[in-house]
């Protein structure tokens, strides 16, 4: 048997199918009924123990074709019931066996109603996980821990491409990308729909974008507070006005601080495959992909934003652009994986754009 702590003192007796392993992190909810690959791949899950909604989790096992990054960087995923004999023909191996090769914590707990029930009503909290019993004197010491556990602040770094890569090399369409945590998803649709990504560290200064005759910038998705991303923000001041932006999730959140409003933090986030947005502009509505905890504050937008999305579940703002600038971007993911496709359409809409900033210029 396992341990789960959180950190207002709830203690749960559960079971370890993952790595042997202590872990701190936040704990967060996901209601995706499938996807738990693409989930687990995600790099803004990093420092973060997942939930998964859904009761059956593992039943298709793991395979090559549907990685958002070559190594998880979530701390821990807890499942209602892990199914340890996977059924696919894509199936390589059994999800089990691949967080033990990554390192990553599995527990299973007959009662992930309550804990996404608590975190609901209660916001996200930290949370420790042991694969072991623990005296009562270590669980007093261990919630004390918990409650003071902090996330790193610099997380990005964590995550972020450490060399400089090109992807659809000859395309016409040439983009700066750069990589705050990216899903690969976002890169692939970029990709094929022609451009030339060439993906750059997090830390990368405006000065080597502005020298690469790009067409546009495109801001990637990623984790933690996005006021914690302090280089990162005096690089986009740098680059604004100067080359058409676009940007997700993180990079959305960044551009919306660059250009004068205000982000919080979300009483627990939106994670899953199932959030109705509508789009102001045209009142259409699509189902997205989202996996944030921070949102930009729709009272604090500058004269020049304009609100381009909401979620219809709670009235938080999904998008802005600023045309006289050339921004657009959207908080949640229109490359799915996993999740709906409503909103590809989006890719589609910012490479025409792209092609139209091109043209002007030449």
């Amino acid at each position: 048997m396992a341990t789960l702590i959180l950190e207002d003192g709830t203690v749960m007796s559960v079971k370890s199918f993952g790595a042997v392993r202590e872990v701190f992190g936040e704990i967060v909810f996901n209601t995706s009924m499938a996807g738990y690959q693409e989930i687990i791949t995600d790099p803004s899950y990093a420092n973060q123990i997942i939930v998964m909604t859904y009761p059956e989790i593992g039943n298709y096992g793991i395979n090559k074709d549907d990685f958002e990054s070559l190594n998880p960087a979530l701390k821990a995923l807890i499942v209602k019931e892990y199914c340890k004999n996977e059924s696919h023909y894509k199936s390589e191996k059994s999800l089990g066996d691949y967080l033990k090769e990554r390192n990553v914590a599995g527990i299973e707990c007959a009662d992930t109603r309550t804990l996404t029930k608590k975190i609901r009503e209660a916001g996200t909290m930290n949370c420790f996980i042991s694969p072991r019993d623990l005296s009562e004197y270590e669980i007093k010491q261990k919630i004390e821990e918990t409650k003071n556990y902090k996330p790193n602040p610099d997380v990005v770094y964590d995550v972020t491409t450490r060399a400089v890569y090109v992807r659809g090399e000859g395309n016409p369409i040439k983009l700066a990308f750069i990589d705050y945590g990216a899903k690969y998803g976002i890169v692939k649709s970029l990709f094929n729909r022609g451009c030339e990504v060439k993906v750059y560290p997090a830390n990368v200064n405006a000065e080597s974008i502005l020298n690469g005759d790009f067409d546009a910038v495109f801001l990637s998705n990623g984790p933690g507070d996005p006021q914690d991303c302090k280089v990162e923000i005096e690089t986009i001041k740098n680059l604004i006005g100067k080359l058409p932006i676009f940007g997700i999730c993180l990079g959305y959140q960044l551009l919306a601080i660059v250009s004068g409003a205000k982000t919080y933090k979300l009483k627990y986030g939106h994670r899953g495959g199932n959030h109705p947005v509508i789009n102001l502009l045209t009142n259409k509505v699509m189902m997205s992909s989202q996996n944030h905890g921070y949102a930009v504050d729709i009272n604090t937008l500058s004269d020049i934003m304009t609100p381009t999305y909401k979620n219809l579940n709670d009235d938080t703002l999904e998008g802005f652009k600023i045309d006289s600038l050339k921004i657009h971007a959207v908080q949640f993911h229109p490359e799915a994986a996993p999740g709906p496709n409503d909103a590809s359409v989006i890719f589609d809409e910012w490479v025409e754009l792209m092609k139209e900033y091109k043209k002007a210029r030449v």
